[in-house]
């Protein structure tokens, strides 16, 4: 499924020293730029194969393993909300090969990781330099070229880059896992990281640009977040404690963001309607597909009993459609509009989600595979054209935080559907897996009703 976090990079000013798009320097840019960002892609679905193979190794329950997850996935979601503005202050450059040099680091210190606590410690940091990467990668990739057309050829190979590596992910880790160790899946971050910061080194400079940071505003996010999935995840006497701070830091964040001049995430920009409903749509998205690879995952070991290359070769089907459907999904928004290919991807997924409800124990795990397929192609299927919508129904100097807005709350979502369904799948896994998948499915269902009520087919996407 694509993660789509486009920005409309031809409609910003260009920056001083950009290179020509003949020179060496601007194909090896957009190497540097697709590497990092199929690597944060790759790290956010790598990791759901091995969890099991993490959890016999460092003693991890269920908890354990949602954070494991989760860890990333917050502090990724939730920085994203302001890495784009520190991008632009420090310079896209700059930015980058710091998020790309901590990222590789604490890469080394998950796979060195002695216990789990010290994993969940490795993987925070993980997603706070990949909130930096995303951004920064973007950015530098549309400085590199000065011609609008090259530019947006490039940046469409940057985001295929991040479709390809989501795919990849979970067969990559049930290989990584099988032939070598958990340890491996983050290991292998080592050389491609290395390797960026070595092509940075021909990468031209990027000048800093002011930017204002809501910090008031993005501490309080942190802070809801974090004891939200902490509340969902823990349960009990803390996870109520947790939930109250939640509360209050969400309120907090809300009159903050009310106030403030330069917001991280503006108010008004949830009275347009499209807005409200395409960020919707995607958060639902977002928990149907990250949080059934993360239940299948562990469903195909822990319950089947198959092997962590096996598992993740049952994603194999699902994963490998992604990408064709993303162009395909691109190219009915621009014929149709936005709200044809939303609701037939909506559809779709919610029937698939339906479907999977006769999956038990002894369902083989070849038609388990083949069933995953339909959710899969109508997620895949919906991105695109909710992406393209969001970004038409706002203006072009909002494009930038608009997209920022609408990729956190995706993975927000997909972290909270995780905390959310591993507990749920905890007790009794096949009655919690199937509740999770009526649930993604209400949830598609809802925001299938929204899209509506989006402009129909005189709305052209480019």
């Amino acid at each position: 499924m694509s993660t789509n976090p486009t920005l409309k990079g031809d409609q910003l000013p260009l920056a001083h020293g950009e290179s020509d798009p003949k020179t060496p320097s601007a194909a090896l840019t957009l190497t540097a730029g697709l590497l990092g960002f199929a690597l944060v892609c790759l790290d956010a679905s790598i990791v759901n194969v091995a969890l099991p193979a993490m959890g016999s190794s460092l003693g991890a329950g269920m908890s354990g393993l949602q954070w494991v997850v989760d860890a990333y996935t917050l502090a990724f979601a939730a920085l994203m909300l302001s890495t784009g503005a520190f991008s632009d202050r420090a310079g896209a450059s700059r930015a980058y090969a710091l998020g790309a040099a901590v990222f590789t680091l604490a890469s080394a210190a998950c796979g060195l990781a002695p216990n789990l606590p010290a994993l969940i410690g490795a993987r925070l940091v993980q997603g706070m330099a990949a909130a930096v990467v995303l951004p920064a990668s973007l950015a530098l990739v549309r400085q590199a070229y000065a011609d609008p057309a090259r530019r947006a050829r490039a940046v469409a190979v940057w985001a295929a880059g991040g479709s390809v590596a989501v795919a990849l992910g979970p067969v990559a880790g049930g290989v990584l896992a099988t032939a070598w160790d958990w340890r491996g899946i983050f290991f292998v971050n080592l050389p491609v990281g290395a390797l960026i910061l070595a092509l940075l080194l021909r990468a031209p400079r990027s000048e800093r640009r002011p930017a204002p940071l809501d910090l008031p505003g993005q501490v309080t996010a942190v802070v809801a977040l974090t004891a939200l999935t902490f509340a969902v995840i823990e349960g009990g006497p803390e996870g109520w404690a947790a939930l109250a701070v939640a509360v209050v830091a969400a309120v907090s964040f809300l009159r903050i963001e009310a106030r403030q001049p330069h917001p991280v995430v503006p108010l008004d920009l949830f009275r347009n309607r499209t807005v409200a409903v395409t960020v919707a749509a995607g958060a639902a998205v977002s928990v149907a597909f990250y949080s059934l690879v993360f239940v299948f995952s562990l469903f195909f070991q822990q319950v089947q009993g198959r092997s962590a290359l096996q598992a993740g070769l049952m994603f194999l089907p699902m994963t490998g459609l992604i990408a064709v459907t993303n162009v395909v999904a691109g190219k009915l928004a621009g014929r149709h509009g936005p709200r044809l290919p939303m609701l037939v991807g909506q559809g779709l997924a919610v029937t698939g989600l339906f479907v999977m409800l006769y999956v038990d124990t002894g369902t083989p795990p070849v038609l388990v595979a083949l069933l995953l397929v339909p959710m899969a192609l109508g997620c895949a299927l919906t991105v695109p054209p909710l992406t393209a919508a969001m970004m038409d129904a706002v203006p072009a100097e909002r494009a930038g935080l608009a997209a920022g807005v609408l990729n956190a709350a995706r993975q927000m979502a997909g972290a909270l559907g995780i905390a959310v369904f591993g507990a749920l799948v905890s007790g009794d896994f096949v009655a919690g897996m199937r509740l999770s998948l009526v649930i993604s499915a209400v949830l598609l269902a809802v925001t299938g009703l929204l899209s509506f009520r989006l402009a129909g087919p005189s709305a052209r996407s480019a």
